[in-house]
């Protein structure tokens, strides 16, 4: 049997088609059209009537594979954790790991919880009593960290017992402090979790960090000395860039680059 050709231009999307023609043959056929391609045919086949329906705009099935949509979802996003409310920010990281973000939570000593010290100590106190009787190495486990209480807090509301919930959870990072390579790295706040908008003034609340110390996180007066380390080279950094850039200004109101700068632009540049 001969066959006949047929010259598809490209249009830039996919088309599916499942049509009976004028000769009793069945021809099912998935043409993607992001390139140019010829498609041979059988001679029995009507090609008239295939440009006229086949390739007219289809549904395409709900089975086929659908492009992903571009997103900034592979970024890492580095949250710095000071001010911000515990559980607030738990639930924001929660959601936007379930959606495929990239988190890692730094200076999580610095978190907020309401309430004074002395009240949240005393929940703790009653949480820590909370074992299996018969075997305790088998859990509840009571992290001491900072970081630990971030990790867990967000786990409570992922389904980490999933697949789905334990491929979210492992896209979390946390520290306390700023270690490298985040310390380089642009930090962003989320506003709708910060302490000073969503606490009434005047009403009490408690660093994570103090809170860590006092039931046994050992590694609080280290975090200090690192973070004041970090602090004064980042100071240094700072004042050094801003220099940079002052004599730069300068240097770009001088007539002489004007006037280059003018005749540049003249070419597009």
């Amino acid at each position: 049997m001969s066959a006949q050709r047929l010259l598809v231009p490209s249009q830039g999307y996919t088309k599916v088609a499942e049509t009976r023609f004028d000769t009793p043959i069945r021809l099912d056929f998935h043409i993607r059209l992001d390139t140019r391609a010829i498609v041979e045919f059988p001679s029995c086949v009507n090609l008239h009537y295939l440009i006229e329906t086949a390739l007219t705009p289809l549904v395409i099935p709900s089975h086929l594979p659908r492009a992903r949509s571009k997103s900034n979802r592979k970024q890492v996003v580095v949250i710095d954790c000071k001010g911000h409310l515990l559980g607030r920010l738990a639930a924001t990281i929660a959601k936007e790991l379930l959606k495929g973000q990239k988190i890692v939570c730094v200076r999580t000593e610095e978190l907020n919880m309401s309430g004074s010290l002395g009240r949240n100590h005393l929940l703790w106190e009653h949480y820590v009593n909370k074992r299996m009787n018969t075997n305790p190495n088998r859990g509840p486990f009571h992290f001491r960290a900072p970081s630990a209480m971030l990790y867990r807090a967000v786990r409570g509301m992922v389904p980490y017992t999933t697949a789905r919930g334990a491929r979210a959870m492992s896209r979390l990072l946390c520290f306390e402090g700023c270690p490298a390579p985040y310390d380089k790295v642009k930090r962003v706040v989320v506003p709708h979790a910060l302490t000073i908008f969503r606490l009434k003034p005047g009403r009490t609340y408690c660093r994570i960090g103090d809170l860590a110390t006092r039931v046994g996180w050992t590694h609080g007066a280290v975090v200090k000395r690192l973070e004041e380390k970090r602090a004064l080279k980042a100071s240094a950094y700072h004042k050094k860039k801003v220099a940079a850039q002052g004599k730069i200004a300068k240097a770009l109101q001088d007539p002489k680059v004007v006037s280059i700068s003018q005749q540049l632009a003249q070419y597009g540049y």
